[in-house]
């Protein structure tokens, strides 16, 4: 596990007490929502298989400093465990949870292969299980907690060619549920953020990938996509994240064991 680390929140900000851990945070979403974290005073720790070797993040880490970047892979417990242990032997606690890491393989279900259906639901939904499992307990004993868990419209409504996935981000709206309830006596909230398609390079090559496998255009299948939504765009990292700040305050503890659709009005 690579470790790097860097001083920059801001001691006016209203998390500066806080210290957020990000999974999936070296791209994307999760990117945006570390960065937005750190821009709001909390103490970061960003996780992802390759978070250190990110370019992204080091751009961002240039601009905005995030506090520390550990490479794990969500799918290994033994790595989770040490991800978690590395963080708190750092910052001593751990109050906000944004599991965002999640893989987006697209197979039908008849032939689907076992190995690749057991990878997407140990990243996914696996993955999601053991942060918590160990950011929980801590939360329960501290009396405060923010559990945000980025799962998908495809929770509700399916797709043909990506029953793994879908499958997956509707166990992280049940779980997300159960957690919420576990923690509602002890100052601990738990909500799931469901997007539809987001501008990510993730998303990208996922409509680059099946527009060729349709003979499509990619260009032309991306802008079908585009004209199916009635804003007439793709949801912004950033409007994610402001959504997982404004869940982090402190006058938003009544708000919990909810899936949080942020689609602009469009289905998956």
């Amino acid at each position: 596990m690579n470790i790097s680390t860097s001083d920059g929140a801001n001691p006016m900000q209203p998390l500066r007490e806080r210290v957020a851990m990000v999974t999936g945070g070296a791209s994307g979403i999760g990117l945006a929502v570390s960065l937005a974290l750190a821009h709001a005073g909390a103490k970061v720790v960003i996780g992802s298989r390759t978070a250190t070797q990110s370019p992204e993040l080091a751009q961002a880490i240039h601009d905005r400093s995030p506090l520390l970047i550990l490479d794990v892979d969500l799918g290994v417990m033994t790595e989770v465990e040490t991800f978690h242990r590395t963080a708190v032997a750092t910052f001593g606690k751990i109050d906000i949870l944004v599991n965002s890491a999640g893989i987006f393989p697209e197979h039908p279900l008849c032939g689907h292969p076992d190995a690749l259906w057991d990878q997407v639901l140990n990243v996914n939904l696996n993955g999601v299980y053991r942060t918590i499992k160990l950011c929980l307990p801590e939360m329960i004993q501290h009396q405060w907690g923010r559990i945000i868990n980025i799962a998908s419209t495809a929770a509700s409504i399916g797709s043909a060619t990506y029953p793994a996935y879908c499958a997956s981000k509707a166990g992280v709206v049940a779980l997300s549920r159960c957690v919420a309830l576990e923690g509602a006596a002890h100052g601990v909230t738990c909500n799931a953020i469901s997007p539809g398609w987001v501008e990510t390079s993730t998303a990208r090559r996922a409509i680059d990938d099946a527009a060729r496998a349709q003979n499509h255009d990619e260009a032309a299948f991306f802008d079908e996509i585009i004209q199916t939504n009635p804003q007439k765009r793709m949801i912004q990292p950033d409007e994610i994240a402001n959504l997982v700040l404004f869940l982090c305050r402190e006058a938003s503890r009544g708000i919990t064991m909810q899936d949080l659709t942020l689609a602009a009005g469009s289905l998956w």
